[in-house]
């Protein structure tokens, strides 16, 4: 077990490298907004057909291999990544290299870590509560020294002034409620598919084709959306497919065919997902420079990974937990948690967005 939890560390690390710069280089590859937008909405194809693979390879590899194998194939994939990025990436020939604020850096990833945990140990059966109330204590102190040295540091790993862009500050809150409500529902799908219908991996990964396929041609369309009814538009647009799709989930039956029943609401979570996340990314990178486009980048990044890890283990926590849920089935508390969490985001969206809404990004003229 301890050799998983450090190999997902290390895994997690490598992801929080290597997505963030990423993002940036679409950012400053593409500084023109509509360019930008057909740039993340090629991108979120790209990682729809990697959902793809990973679902039905997933299930494959697991009945027929081992789960063992669902990490060592990625190492001849990420080799042939590696030496793509050596031959087609030029290096960015940057000489001002920052040190790195440790202190920082330590702050602000044990204060989502105890944050979690402490709404984890409050779902227990029987929570003994200051472990619990300390956890949460200890998230606040971490998040409150985090500010002060960022403050006080002439090198800060996020510059503060950076929270005071509006549009970019909303669009990550909203992220993290947006990656909380898919994370859950993804885990909880595949529980219902396997736990409560028999499904055996390969049938359950199969299971999420019709979601799979919606991301892909959902994504293709997401410039053109965002053309019609602007930046605003298609991330509220996006948020209320999910929830509506999430709240398909929060009925869902245990013995109704697969067609009528999962079907409609992977297809509504598909839309949602890919409309809301491209338009979110949009705003969050809404009028970065070259100076800040790998903040914008990384802070964007880590919203969705805190969201998504978060999702889990407080939409779940409290749906499966005996004094938390009510008695009601954990399924649906636990839907219903992530369906509301996206109405909220939908209303502080709007809410808190700039009077002007974002409207579509324009192609430049002459």
């Amino acid at each position: 077990m301890e050799l998983l939890v450090l190999a997902r560390f290390g895994q997690g690390a490598g992801e929080a490298l290597s997505l963030p710069a990423a993002m940036s280089l679409i950012a400053l590859l593409f500084p023109e907004p509509a360019a930008r937008s057909k740039a993340l909405s090629v991108w979120a194809s790209v990682a729809s057909i990697g959902l793809v693979l990973g679902f039905l390879l997933s299930g494959v590899i697991t009945q027929l291999f081992s789960w063992r194998w669902i990490f060592l194939i990625n190492i001849p994939l990420v080799s042939l990544v590696l030496v793509a990025v050596l031959l087609l990436v030029k290096k960015d020939g940057t000489s001002d290299r920052a040190p790195i604020n440790l202190p920082a850096a330590l702050l602000f990833t044990a204060a989502p870590l105890l944050l979690i945990f402490g709404v984890i140990e409050l779902g227990e059966d029987e929570p003994r509560l200051s472990l619990p109330l300390g956890s949460l204590l200890a998230a606040a102190a971490c998040a409150a020294a985090f500010v002060a040295v960022e403050r006080r540091t002439p090198r800060p790993l996020v510059p503060l002034t950076f929270f005071r862009n509006r549009v970019r500050m909303v669009a990550n809150g909203a992220t993290v409620l947006l990656s909380a409500a898919l994370s859950t529902s993804f885990f909880l799908l595949t529980m219902h598919l396997q736990g409560e219908r028999d499904l055996s991996p390969i049938e359950a990964g199969l299971s999420f084709l019709p979601l799979a396929a919606g991301l892909i041609l959902a994504s293709t369309l997401v410039p053109r959306l965002i053309e019609r009814i602007g930046i605003t538009g298609a991330a509220v647009l996006g948020m209320v497919l999910a929830a509506l799709g999430i709240g398909c989930f929060a009925l869902l039956p245990s013995d109704d065919s697969l067609v009528t029943s999962v079907f409609p609401g992977m297809i509504l979570l598909a839309c949602g997902m890919a409309t809301g996340l491209v338009a979110l990314q949009n705003a969050a990178l809404h009028a970065v420079t070259e100076a800040d486009a790998g903040v914008a980048s990384g802070v964007q990044r880590c919203a969705d990974q805190l969201g998504g890890a978060s999702g889990i283990a407080v939409y779940v926590s409290i749906g499966f937990s005996p004094h938390l849920s009510g008695g009601w089935d954990p399924f649906t508390v636990a839907y219903g948690l992530a369906a509301v969490g996206l109405i909220a985001a939908v209303i502080a969206f709007l809410a808190l967005s700039p009077r002007r809404r974002l409207a579509a990004p324009q192609e430049p003229q002459g």
